[in-house]
């Protein structure tokens, strides 16, 4: 099992999802878009070639479009967001992976092209990531478990990014970066998606 993919998402329940979208947009649309971003999150991760692992944030569910032959179907554990994120990383590693990158759901421009040339560039370097304009990232990637590059961060700031690679640069790592992309979290980052960019 060389290559790991795992996917964080939230189950998609009305009110639960994009909350901040939500807020000018209504829980319904939020849930209408979500749904969406999930169908093209799907599509990204068929395209990687690696083991896919997606992890749920409340339930498993065994019939939905994310098939069983397709995706392994795991839970989310931690109390917050980076404990959650290492302990999927420090599975894959458990059960022999020599390379793991991990993806949330919020990320329309993501395809599979993007996945893979993520797990080519840990080929050559310790850490890929994927950044996005508001300072996080959409994708974080390792070729052996390092889980204090998930301590310490106030997630969901503009912070995160710089972060992150601070943390990677303090463990006299090397890390590659991916082209930027945006993530939808509001409103106007999906009108801005809808228009093309």
């Amino acid at each position: 099992m060389p290559s790991v993919l795992l996917i964080f998402i939230k189950n998609p329940v009305l009110g639960k999802v994009k909350t901040r979208l939500a807020r000018t947009v209504g829980d319904a649309e939020a849930l209408r878009i979500y749904l969406l971003l999930l169908e093209k999150t799907r599509l990204a991760a068929l395209g990687a070639r690696a083991e896919r692992r997606l992890y749920y944030s409340d339930r498993i569910e065994a019939g939905d479009v994310w098939a069983g032959a397709d995706f392994k179907k795991y839970m989310q554990h931690g109390p917050d967001l980076g404990a959650r994120m290492a302990g999927a990383f420090r599975q894959s590693f458990a059960d022999g992976a020599d390379r793991a990158v991990i993806i949330g759901s919020d990320c329309p421009e993501l395809d599979g092209v993007l996945l893979n040339e993520a797990f080519s560039l840990l080929e050559r370097h310790d850490f890929v990531l994927g950044p996005t304009p508001d300072g996080g990232y959409y994708l974080l990637g390792m070729r052996a478990f390092e889980p204090s590059v998930f301590e310490g961060i106030a997630w969901s700031t503009e912070s995160v990014r710089a972060a992150t690679l601070e943390k990677i640069g303090g463990l006299g790592k090397t890390c590659a970066l991916l082209p930027e992309r945006s993530d939808v979290d509001t409103e106007a980052d999906w009108r801005k998606f809808e228009a093309g960019f």
